[in-house]
């Protein structure tokens, strides 16, 4: 199938878990989903196939719990999702969960405007980026005062060189530093975006004293990485890409730091697990991983589902 058609229908899903076994999904973006569900029934309609269901936020978090993922934490990084992600929590009591932040890649755009883009491409700009990052921030601060319920988390801030140039990285580096500062002015857990930044996520947490709850969102580091976290009390949260194929350093870093700090995640609509890598992802997905990580520790699901929700529990305190 040529990257042009895809299959980004829903996947099947995976067996419930074992009775009485639930988990939380810790990061996840389920308001992205919902737009993700209509694009890919209106690109059936137009090969004339039958169109896929399209779910709501809902029908979403239903067939999550059908499955044993009982709840989510759901990540607004961009300016004007941060208010969305606390109105799903306000209306998904107990079942939603919000994590406010300014993503690193929003954070470089917000008050320079007409700047460079990296690596000269082009930078998409929209309106909210006219808000310089201060004020950007001092919304998140002001959110997280306001619905104290619904915030449980500072995230998704850290670090992205994937497509950053130099100066981009500093301007990061200053707005991760200003996100570690709340978190642990609001006694929060914080939640890492860390893509080719792994050199500078580590610097920066170590200079700067990271939060009592530090949590590596979709780990991408290897062994000598978690050893690092393990020694300083870091969280792995494990996403799909820790079922690929050639990611053991992965797998081995759960191994490391132990079940007691490490959590499972969708970061859906993106990284969907195997066997159903590159379709549309969702938390009712999280059993997938969750068995792949089962199986590389050699250890029953059931326990494995079990200690990543009592981690979920310990950093969150959801």
């Amino acid at each position: 199938m040529s990257k042009h058609h895809r299959d980004r229908s829903w996947a099947p899903a995976p067996p419930r878990l074992p009775e009485g076994v639930s988990v939380i999904d810790n990061h996840t973006h389920v308001a992205s989903v919902v737009p993700f569900s209509k694009a890919m029934s209106h690109e059936a309609q137009e090969k004339g196939q039958d169109p896929v269901p399209v779910y709501s936020v809902g029908e979403l978090l239903d067939q999550a719990a059908a499955v044993g993922v009982e709840g989510v934490i759901d990540s607004g990084c961009e300016l004007p999702n941060l208010q969305t992600a606390i109105d799903m929590a306000r209306e998904h009591p107990g079942q939603v969960h919000a994590a406010i932040a300014i993503h690193p890649n929003e954070s470089v755009l917000h008050g320079h405007r007409g700047a460079a883009g990296p690596d000269g491409l082009p930078v998409r700009y929209k309106p909210w980026h006219d808000v310089s990052f201060e004020d950007a921030l001092a919304e998140v601060h002001r959110l997280a005062m306001a619905y104290p319920d619904q915030v449980v988390a500072i995230g998704e801030t850290g670090m992205d060189l994937f497509r950053t140039g130099e100066s981009a990285k500093e301007l990061q580096r200053d707005a991760f530093r200003a996100h570690i500062a709340l978190a642990k002015e609001l006694n929060l857990p914080m939640q890492i975006h860390d893509r080719d930044a792994h050199r500078e996520v580590i610097e920066t947490l170590l200079a700067d004293g990271a939060p009592e709850r530090t949590v590596f969102h979709s780990y991408s580091g290897d062994a000598e990485m978690a050893q690092i976290c393990k020694e300083q009390g870091w969280y792995l949260s494990m996403s799909g890409t820790s079922s690929y194929k050639g990611n053991d350093g992965i797998r081995e870093s759960a191994r490391i730091v132990g079940l007691d700090h490490v959590m499972v995640e969708t970061d859906a609509p993106y990284l969907t697990p195997v066997p159903y890598r590159g379709r549309t992802n969702a938390p009712y997905m999280i059993p997938y991983t969750l068995a792949a990580l089962a199986q590389y520790l050699e250890l029953p699901l059931e326990q494995v589902a079990r200690a990543t929700r009592e981690t979920t529990r310990t950093v969150y305190g959801v």
